[in-house]
């Protein structure tokens, strides 16, 4: 069967920009790009060209992209002919082969956020789509607040959509801009346009996720007949965010009806790439990714009940709606006081260590685990800590360096500026293979300002681990996550830190102790010796 073409139209860099908290340097925009145009999307739209000075100097260096680089602007203004409008001039004159225009469609918009009247703004439409076809630009048009404008006055909605499609717009895009239209609402008109005499393959949906319905309403679209979706990475976006792409490209390409219908131009194997692509994006915007994301998230394919595990270990499927490698994940059968030896066995195979069923070491694992918890410990968000702790049960942990003793201070003084600031300083020395290594680190950030005494402490540790170094060179820390358990003369602190290395491998370890800095430095030597093993170092 001939699948129809459905075209993804990716908006990370515009309107994901407007994110609070978000704001892309023009070096940041490039690698975004790159990212993008690696999963495979038809349009990348880069930003609005002279509409401030990074997205003027991004498109003065734009990049050369597989998919369609797309400019976005603004319909002409009143009083201005489409051929003479500054603003409509520099969004024409970035030389993309695509541009989209927004413009309004809800009256409402028209006579009080414009203040003009009903018929100029429709001929504002009208005249700037006809400018670009004369120009021979692949034209597409946002209709602002198209769904609200609908159920408010349809006819006039509708009359502004019509004007640039007969213009020469080749995509009416219908913008759901405050987030509030629901699937079954946003179904129907798009339904309704359909009848008004505007194609489905000239018709995009373009929503926002003010009631977490973003990518419910741009499915009810596609399925009413829309072939153009709009969206971000990661469901960036003013306010709630945008239709998350993250989500939409693997419902497509694995989802059924979608998968045996539309053809998305992102290939199975591009889709691997697809949770590197989010960590990537994260990774840029120095924002911690969302555990709980769709498909990438780290605790998309987390099963923690000893139940759910025991029926994983016999077929993934029983609780996992796609193999989470089809978009580059991985499965987590976490530990923790509420599992068993199903999870056990489970998470040891996960980590190339076979037990067989009724080893005796299962159960004392399964105690270490529970007395650990006790004390203030987390194994189900600390995978990476758990492995240490059931290698060690097993006589499986080997022993690639010894810590002999650490020292940190942390020093609040005046700097030549006269300003108050704070400076940590750790001592690390370690024996390895015999000989003992001395490493010292500050924890000042590029832009000179403290990291504070852990990240001291994370620099010094793995400043030089002699023949081990080239293994974890590439580690950085992520996230770092402060717990207080139980509460006054037995309080303790539990630190959860997360890991990544270059190749996009991330892991968690865990540390307990009433000192905040030793439980720091326990979870960074289990996250030092879980990089080795699992690079295959020698002890």
């Amino acid at each position: 069967m001939n699948k129809e073409r459905l075209y993804l139209y990716d908006t990370t860099l515009r309107d994901g920009a407007q994110t609070q908290g978000v704001q892309f340097s023009a070096r940041e925009k490039h690698q975004i790009t790159a990212v993008l145009d690696g999963l495979g999307l038809d349009y990348i739209e880069g930003g609005w060209p002279g509409a401030n000075p990074t997205d003027t100097d991004f498109f003065a260096d734009k990049p050369t992209t597989r998919a369609t680089f797309t400019a976005f602007g603004m319909t002409k203004r009143l009083g201005r002919s489409a051929e003479n409008d500054d603003v409509l001039a520099a969004v024409v004159n970035a030389g993309t082969s695509a541009v989209c225009l927004v413009g309004k469609a809800h009256d409402f918009h028209v006579t009080t956020a414009l203040g003009i009247t009903l018929d100029e703004n429709v001929e504002n439409i009208r005249a700037s789509f006809a400018h670009l076809t004369d120009h021979g630009r692949e034209g597409l048009f946002d209709a602002e607040h198209f769904f609200d404008g609908y159920m408010a006055n349809p006819a006039y909605a509708l009359e502004a959509i019509h004007a640039a499609h007969e213009a020469g717009a080749r995509w009416v895009v219908l913008c759901d801009t405050n987030g509030g239209t629901l699937p079954d609402e946003i179904g129907q008109i798009v339904t309704d346009v359909i009848a008004s005499g505007i194609p489905g393959t000239h018709l995009a949906i373009h929503t926002h996720n003010d009631t977490e319905n973003a990518v419910a309403g741009s499915l009810a679209a596609l399925r009413a007949g829309v072939r153009q979706i709009q969206g971000t990475l990661n469901g960036l976006g003013e306010r709630c965010g945008n239709a998350n792409l993250t989500t939409l490209i693997p419902t497509l390409l694995l989802k059924e009806p979608y998968a045996s219908q539309f053809d998305i131009g992102v290939t199975a194997q591009a889709l691997t790439g697809l949770r590197r692509a989010s960590r990537v994006l994260d990774d840029i915007l120095n924002r911690v990714p969302a555990k709980q994301a769709a498909y990438v998230g780290a605790s998309a394919f987390a099963h923690k009940s000893g139940l759910h595990a025991s029926a994983i270990a016999k077929d993934p499927s029983t609780y996992e709606h796609v193999d989470p490698a089809a978009v580059g994940n991985m499965r987590i059968v976490p530990m923790s006081n509420q599992a068993g030896q199903s999870n056990l066995r489970a998470r040891l195979a996960d980590a190339g260590i076979e037990v067989a069923p009724g080893d005796p070491a299962l159960a004392r694992i399964v105690e270490r685990i529970k007395e650990k918890e006790a004390q203030g410990y987390a194994y189900d968000t600390a995978q990476a800590s758990f492995e240490m702790l059931a290698r060690a049960e097993l006589g499986l942990l080997p022993n690639f360096f010894e810590v002999k003793r650490y020292r940190v201070t942390v020093e609040r003084r005046r700097n030549k500026r006269n300003q108050m600031v704070s400076i940590s300083e750790a001592v690390v020395v370690t024996k390895v293979q015999g000989e003992k290594f001395l490493n010292v680190s500050e924890s000042l950030g590029p832009d000179g300002s403290d990291r504070g005494p852990v990240n001291a402490l994370a620099r010094a540790l793995a400043k030089d681990l002699g023949p081990y170094q080239a293994i974890i060179d590439d580690i950085e820390l992520v996230d770092f996550k402060v717990r207080i358990t139980g509460g006054g003369t037995e309080a303790v602190t539990r630190v959860i830190i997360d890991s990544e290395d270059g190749q996009g491998n991330r892991w968690s370890t865990v540390g307990v102790s009433a000192n905040i800095v030793d439980a720091s430095f326990d979870a960074l030597i289990d996250a030092i010796n879980w990089k080795l093993i699992r690079d295959g170092a020698t002890p």
